[in-house]
């Protein structure tokens, strides 16, 4: 199937130079038709790898009807950003919320997308009873439980699973979660056993991030081979792309890439997206739990992006484009973290409500001189 853009779309492109257009039309000059739309990104892309979206609540319960418009037309991936996460879809331990869920898988077969269920198990976002627990054994029935339900509800409906997520400290350790702490490395091999044997035609992958780092990316090869040497199934490893416009530098990214491609596991670049708003503190990576107050000071875009900050976000995702296509063998699939920029979790993150714009489509859902980078790659 050949996916198209909106019209509105192209003419954007044209005005980049991507595509001959003349000024924007007026009373008597002639309209765009339909033949002069052009192959969307997932389209170009098809042949190389997968473009995902991460895909919210809104979108899935079909408010945000711009932003669905622009899913299926742009993307051929999608993954929820929090509707199955385990507090979400799993509250207590005899009651699950199916809605949100049965509603993204729905979706995504309506759509013909390659269907990613996020995440099975993770320390953060469990809920209460999870947290609390104390009993190692009341814990392993737990993560058994949640997995053989939610993976075995949609056994042969999603096609591939983060069944393991974020486990790694950044000097490659293993993470002292509830999980860890309660049943050792141990959960990890039966958080994969009990998944393939309730999903046992999705796809495996552990995801995590900093991956490009040196030390974490020893741990993250560490996990591939532990499940490997023990007989278990793993198809990939997810390098969650929260990066910025000047790191993590282009040479550790693709060091990464080669060392899980060399595992024998796909390589997937997921969450994906590029804040261009200051960090004071240095953080670095995804941990959801780090939050802060603002200062106009740090939030300085929130009338509108100046043009050499949006030519910066262009070229450094033709960069990170260039990379993913240079190891298109190793790389099935490119998620960013939402489809526009007003769906951006970098907006609350690590200060809440500022103007983040960290993706490749505006907050009207409109492509930005970014998307038009990406694309140019391709034509």
């Amino acid at each position: 199937m050949i996916l198209t853009i909106r019209v509105s779309t192209v003419f954007w492109l044209a005005c980049l130079g991507l595509f001959q257009c003349g000024s924007p039309t007026s009373a008597g000059e002639q309209q765009p038709t339909d033949a002069e739309e052009a192959p969307s990104l997932g389209a170009l892309y098809a042949d190389n790898f997968y473009i995902g979206a991460a895909i919210n609540r809104g979108q899935i319960m079909g408010q945000d009807t711009a932003a669905l418009r622009l899913l299926e037309s742009e993307f051929t991936s999608i993954t929820p950003e929090n509707i199955m996460k385990w507090e979400n879809i799993q509250p207590g331990p005899d009651s699950f919320t199916w809605e949100a869920a049965d509603a993204y898988v729905a979706l995504g077969e309506e759509q013909d997308k390659w269907i990613i269920g996020h995440t099975l198990v993770w320390h953060s976002q469990a809920p209460a009873y999870v947290n609390e627990t104390t009993d190692p054994e009341q814990l392993r029935q737990y993560m058994e439980e949640h997995i053989r339900a939610v993976a075995g509800r949609y056994a042969g409906r999603i096609d591939g699973w983060d069944v393991l997520n974020e486990a790694l400290n950044e000097d490659g350790s293993y993470r002292e979660s509830i999980f860890y702490r309660l049943l050792g490395e141990q959960y990890i091999l039966d958080a994969y056993r009990i998944a393939a044997e309730a999903a046992p035609d999705a796809e495996l992958y552990y995801n995590d991030y900093n991956l490009n780092n040196p030390q974490k990316r020893t741990g993250a090869v560490r996990i591939v081979n532990l499940l490997k040497e023990n007989g278990l199934r793993i198809d990939g490893v997810g390098m969650q792309g929260h990066y910025n416009l000047n790191g993590p530098p282009i040479e550790e990214v693709e060091a990464s890439i080669e060392a899980y491609a060399a595992t024998g596991a796909k390589v997937m670049i997921t969450e994906l997206d590029l804040t261009t708003l200051p960090n004071p503190w240095d953080l670095e990576g995804a941990d959801v739990n780090q939050n802060f107050e603002g200062s106009e000071a740090m939030n300085p875009y929130a009338a509108g992006l100046p043009d050499s900050v949006s030519t910066k976000i262009a070229e450094r995702y033709a960069d990170l484009f260039r990379l993913f296509l240079k190891h298109d063998d190793a790389i099935t699939r490119v998620t960013l973290w939402g489809i526009n920029d007003a769906q951006s979790w970098l907006n609350n993150w690590p200060i809440r409500g500022r103007t983040n714009y960290p993706l490749l489509f505006d907050r009207a859902s409109m492509p930005k001189e970014a998307y038009g980078a990406v694309v140019a790659l391709k034509q």
